[in-house]
């Protein structure tokens, strides 16, 4: 697979193969969720390969939030359109879901088997205190550039007190972007930036009735839908999946959903490979690839609609000051997310002293964030 010279929107010369290992990489070791996997694709995509400058990379997390789905996926597939244009799109997408969605089939099948979840608590302990110091760095870094003006700091502050008062991450964003458009006093008019990449994505009507069979298409429906309308955390994807899958067409009992949420959160990469749990539990195989080709698709279909309008936005002064809020405010949910936790995983001495030290070697030696996840698994596993 060759350079993509000019494949996507940026310009950068970046091969399909660097894309295919990255991603593929990400979706096997990103443990901790949305906000650990955005920072380690800081870590590789600007700083240590500089595939982008960090410009660029907050836009286009700015844009990922401003959709419904997965976010940390849709920066990806993002990532990889600006890269390496539609090709580079599906390399990025697809290497990062697969991954995660196999890991994921594992757990389904040993919970099918076993009748349990394997353990991975020392795991998980091992790893949390790591992800904070991921988490900070990149923070930091990418807030040197989102914050340029003591105003935009303020807002970041904002959105960090409203996400851990409860407030709804799209409503966060969209007020940050509407106060950053109305301090720049450039525009009349705010409507027209959110709804460019806001698309309306639906289930035909006509389709609904398929949704009471716990067949084939069914399951793809269930999880389209979800993946067309879900903003927010992986707390979110529980509620939407209860109100359908427990309580409208009774496919799961309370327990099996909690446990199916449970593997979205331990294993590594997108919190929704969650459907390939319950895809399998419901049908097999087959099951669990309906379920996340379902979930996952509609992440592809946004971006690939959007994907382009996002290098435009920097050149309407109103586009670009809407921009600078949602990003700004972006960051400040990712410091939310950061701070609470760091209250769940600093509860001992040797997890402050595994967070401190993975800090030291991050800033000063330039870690891979990778390997020091696997090191603080490791870690765990042993003290466990």
């Amino acid at each position: 697979m060759t350079g993509l010279p000019g494949g996507g929107p940026s310009g950068a010369s970046v091969r399909y193969r660097d894309l295919a290992a990255f991603f593929a990489r990400l979706g096997l070791t990103a443990f901790g969720g949305p906000a650990v996997h955005i920072a380690l694709m800081e870590a590789t995509v600007v700083r240590e390969r500089r595939w982008m400058p960090r410009e660029r990379f907050l836009d286009l997390l700015g844009a990922a939030n401003l959709i419904p789905g997965p976010s940390s996926t849709e920066l990806a597939i993002y990532i990889g359109y600006d890269l390496g244009g539609p090709v580079g799109l599906l390399i990025a997408g697809i290497c990062f879901i697969l991954p995660a969605a196999l890991v994921t089939l594992a757990f389904a099948w040993a919970y099918v088997r076993f009748g349990a979840l394997p353990h991975a608590a020392g795991l998980l302990a091992g790893m949390k205190p790591v992800i904070i110091a991921v988490l900070l760095q990149a923070l930091f870094s990418l807030a040197k550039v989102a914050a340029k003006t003591w105003q935009l700091a303020a807002l970041g502050a904002a959105a960090a007190a409203a996400a851990l008062g409860g407030v709804s991450q799209l409503g966060i964003l969209l007020a940050a972007g509407v106060l950053a458009l109305a301090a720049r006093r450039r525009a009349p008019s705010t409507g027209g930036t959110a709804a460019v990449l806001i698309p309306a994505v639906g289930i035909p009507a006509a389709a609904t009735a398929a949704l009471q069979a716990p067949g084939l298409v069914g399951l793809f429906l269930v999880f389209a839908k979800t993946g067309a309308f879900l903003f927010g955390s992986g707390y979110v994807l529980l509620a939407f999946l209860r109100r359908d899958l427990v309580d409208r067409l009774h496919w799961l009992t309370e327990a099996q959903l909690l446990d199916a949420v449970a593997v979205g959160q331990i294993t590594p990469g997108p919190v929704f490979t969650t459907a390939t749990f319950i895809g399998y539990l419901l049908s097999g195989v087959p099951g669990a690839a309906a379920a996340t080709l379902g979930i996952f698709a509609p992440a592809f279909v946004l971006v690939a609609a959007s994907g382009f309008i996002v290098p435009r936005l920097r050149r309407s002064a109103a586009a670009g000051a809407f921009l600078d809020g949602v990003n700004v405010a972006a960051l400040g949910l990712m410091a939310a997310v950061a701070w609470e936790l760091g209250r769940a995983a600093l509860i001992a001495p040797w997890t402050i002293a595994v967070a401190a030290v993975s800090g030291v070697l991050l800033i000063r030696f330039r870690a891979s964030p990778v390997w020091l996840l696997l090191a603080g698994a490791a870690l765990g596993i042993l003290r466990g």
